[in-house]
C-alpha cells in the first residue's frame, strides 16, 4: 500500500491520542458508508477530523488551512454523529497541532462571511505559533492579508488534552 503525507502526519497526532490515559479506541469515521480519510472516531464519542500545512507563508508566518464548501458540509454532517467534534489543524514544520471545537471552527467561519457579507467558495484559517507563547488562530478580514479577525488564543497543550476533557 502506498503511504501519502497524511498517513504521516495524521498518525503523528493518532499516536498523541493512543498515548493519552483516557484513550480506549480509534475508528475511521464513516459517513453515509463512506470512510472519510480526514475524521476518526475516538472513544465512540469524539470526533476528530484534519488538515495540515506543511510550513508557515514567509511573509506572515502564517499556517493556512483551506476549507472548501464540501469539507463544510462534511464537517456539519460529522457534528450529527459525535458527541463533540474537532478539528486537528497540524502545522508541521511548527510541529505543534492546533486543537479547536467545531463550535469554534464554526464562529471563525461565521465571522468571516459577516465581515463579507456572503458566503465564500473557500474559507482560510490561519494558525500562527508565537516564540513561548499560545497559538493564535484567526481569519483575516475580507481583502486584507496580515492582519486578524476573530483571533482565539490556543494553548499549545490543548491537544489532545482537550479531546477527553
Amino acid at each position: 500500500m502506498k503511504i501519502d503525507d497524511d498517513h504521516f502526519y495524521h498518525g503523528a497526532a493518532l499516536i498523541q491520542i493512543a498515548e493519552y490515559p483516557q484513550f480506549k479506541a480509534i475508528n475511521s469515521l464513516k459517513l453515509n458508508k463512506r470512510v472519510l480519510r480526514t475524521a476518526y472516531r475516538v472513544n465512540d464519542n469524539i470526533g476528530v477530523y484534519f488538515k495540515y500545512a506543511r510550513r508557515p507563508t514567509k511573509r506572515y508566518k502564517e499556517f493556512y488551512f483551506t476549507f472548501h464548501k464540501e469539507h463544510l458540509k462534511e464537517l456539519s454532517d460529522i457534528s450529527r454523529v459525535v458527541n463533540k467534534l474537532f478539528l486537528g489543524l497540524i502545522c508541521v514544520t511548527g510541529k505543534e497541532i492546533c486543537c479547536l471545537l467545531y463550535s469554534q471552527f464554526d464562529k471563525l467561519i461565521q465571522r468571516r462571511r459577516k465581515a463579507k457579507k456572503a458566503d465564500e467558495d473557500q474559507y482560510l484559517i490561519l494558525v500562527t505559533i508565537p516564540q513561548g507563547k499560545s497559538l493564535r488562530v484567526y481569519v483575516n478580514p475580507p481583502g486584507e492579508k496580515g492582519k486578524m479577525l476573530g483571533e482565539m488564543i490556543i494553548p499549545r497543550r490543548n491537544f489532545p488534552d482537550r479531546l477527553f476533557r
